[in-house]
């Protein structure tokens, strides 16, 4: 005779009336003006009445406003208020943290994120796998855009003009013979790279280290950052065998880490 298993129902504490409410901000947030007030309560299943009060509550509240005479509601500013906040508390750092660190689990690879700062892009947070391997680039430290996977991914996302403006007069160092030091040379590797959408370097900055990077975008679908992965020459090479896994990790968390700040343009950005 198999044993019963007990399972515990959790108490439902939910509250209707904030169930509705949250039902029609969602219904007024997709577009309906809720012009005519009989089709929304048959719409939503909601009280004519109720309706009319929750309308009068959200709007008192600025969670909604009026659209002009006759043409019903829309999302007030105080809900745009209350959802700028809320993003903004979500720093890239405190988002980015436990996805790197799953990364670094998967891979057994380091893992940086890291923003453009000029012609410099600025590490904001590292992990390490247990490795006599591991990245030893800290937190805050500064490197040069053109010649790493980070800032190449995070240029190619600037137009055109922007980046001759950044560059113009500048001298672009070579750290080794595989690094771009004509600016002419550079765009022709950021196409590449915004094609590819993702930055490969096979000791294209330092000798014997491999590295791959790829976006990460806000919620208003700006560039907020860049993740990589960094580790051996070795594990980056054409016949590693790495290359797909690596660059479906990547992708995969950059995605996690840009739904988590708000964006939705995976969907289209797949079209």
């Amino acid at each position: 005779m198999a044993e019963e298993v007990s399972v515990e129902k959790r108490p439902d504490y939910s509250v209707p009336p904030v169930i509705r409410a949250f039902a029609l901000l969602r219904h007024i947030a997709a577009g309906n003006r809720c012009r005519n007030i009989s089709k929304t309560s048959k719409a939503l299943g909601i009280n004519r009445t109720t309706l009319i009060r929750l309308l009068a509550t959200l709007e008192a509240e600025g969670m909604i406003e009026s659209a002009g005479e006759g043409n019903g509601y829309r999302l007030g500013t105080g809900l745009i208020a209350l959802a700028s906040e809320a993003l903004n508390e979500r720093s890239i750092v405190q988002v980015a943290r436990p996805y790197l660190r799953k990364l670094v689990a998967e891979l057994n690879l380091s893992s940086h994120l890291g923003v453009l700062d000029g012609r410099e892009i600025v590490y904001l947070l590292r992990e390490t796998p247990n490795s006599h391997l591991a990245s030893n680039v800290r937190e805050g430290t500064r490197l040069p855009a053109h010649a790493t996977t980070i800032g190449r991914m995070l240029l190619s996302q600037l137009p055109q003009v922007m980046l001759r403006q950044l560059y113009k007069g500048a001298t672009l160092d070579s750290f080794t013979e595989k690094t771009r030091t004509s600016l002419q040379e550079l765009e022709q590797q950021l196409d590449q790279d915004r094609m590819q959408g993702i930055a490969w370097s096979q000791a294209n900055f330092e000798p014997g280290i491999g590295s791959a990077a790829v976006i990460v975008y806000d919620h208003l679908g700006s560039p907020a950052g860049a993740v990589n992965v960094t580790g051996h020459a070795s594990d980056f090479a054409l016949d590693s065998g790495n290359l797909l896994r690596i660059e479906t990790a990547l992708k995969a968390v950059a995605q996690e880490i840009s739904e988590a700040l708000g964006y939705r343009g995976w969907a289209s950005d797949q079209m």
